[in-house]
């Protein structure tokens, strides 16, 4: 029986995918990759109507090592998204025999995100992965030169579509003909497309902070604060934030909370701060507390080398943080 392995987000497109291949009997296997910024939630929801062997793999570390310096470069923000495909294929073709497959394949349609998905970008893909002519993009495919399993008569080219651009109205008919029950709306899974967490990204990688796993869960956390080149503060936006920055806290950092139990946002400032840095993050604890503004109050300080101390502080002014904000 042909066995293709499917790259598998979760979204409508890759749901599809699935559809056609198993129309004409198709044996699939799929896989979904795991990145601090992507992971499998969406798969495994999808996956409940499809009931389809899905297999999760984390590449986390190809994945950091491929985001420092990606031959295609950046999109918009920090999605290096034609090496980051490339990536995903590579790594899916390595399980190719394990799972007695003859091709891969994945959601993507010709020209429905115009500077990942065009006619070069798409070639790209294949040469990154070294995989030409074994990538199946049933949606397009008859858009596309034939692949491999086409040719040798794995695959009916006949039965496969020929979806491109932007409208959804294609697949919303496919949703009524295959009865797709759920599936999520078109939107970016990937924290690299966030502008946010990209500007985040960008400072911690041009000022040379590890990309750990700790630093870059840090980067979906609370308020962040550039201090000095040397020295990030980074402060809780509500109890949930507050509970995941204590989690995140490891030895070297200094921790700053409200005392006498008044409410108030953690602050964290990751391998620790000078007096002046430790004195600023005192201030934005209590402006963004339950004290009065314009009166001192106490806050608590757990220092870099574990000793616990109290000092009075003043609300900082929002300008501060506002310029500090990154």
């Amino acid at each position: 029986m042909t066995t293709g392995i499917g790259l598998f987000s979760g979204g409508l497109d890759s749901i599809l995918a699935v559809k056609v291949l198993q129309e004409q009997g198709i044996c699939v296997e799929c896989v979904c990759f795991a990145t601090p910024f992507f992971g499998p939630e969406k798969a495994h929801l999808a996956n409940r109507q499809l009931n389809i062997p899905l297999h999760v793999v984390d590449i986390t570390d190809a994945h950091l090592a491929m985001l420092r310096a990606p031959r295609y470069g950046f999109g918009k923000n920090m999605n290096p998204c034609i090496d980051c495909h490339g990536l995903m294929l590579r790594e899916a073709g390595a399980l190719m025999d394990k799972f007695g497959a003859q091709f891969l394949f994945t959601g993507e349609v010709l020209g429905e995100r115009p500077m990942s998905q065009n006619r070069n970008a798409l070639r790209s893909v294949e040469k990154l992965a070294g995989l030409q002519g074994r990538i199946l993009r049933p949606l397009s495919a008859r858009l596309l030169p034939e692949t491999t399993p086409e040719k040798d008569g794995s695959v009916d080219r006949s039965r496969l579509l020929a979806i491109e651009g932007r409208s959804r109205k294609p697949q919303m008919e496919l949703v009524e003909k295959y009865g797709i029950q759920e599936f999520p709306e078109p939107a970016g899974g990937c924290l690299l497309t966030d502008p946010g967490y990209s500007r985040r990204l960008r400072d911690l990688m041009l000022r040379g902070d590890a990309l750990s796993r700790r630093n870059l869960e840090l980067l979906k956390v609370g308020r962040h604060l550039r201090f000095d080149d040397g020295t990030k503060i980074i402060i809780g936006r509500n109890e949930r934030e507050n509970e995941r920055i204590e989690r995140l806290r490891q030895p070297g950092d200094v921790i700053i909370v409200m005392d006498n139990d008044m409410p108030g946002p953690t602050i964290l400032i990751p391998g620790g701060g000078d007096a002046a840095a430790i004195g600023f993050a005192a201030s934005a604890c209590v402006r963004y507390s339950k004290a009065e503004l314009e009166s001192s109050a106490p806050v608590a300080v757990s220092m870099a080398d574990g000793a616990k101390t109290g000092m009075q502080a003043e609300a900082c002014l929002e300008d501060e943080i506002a310029k500090r904000l990154l």
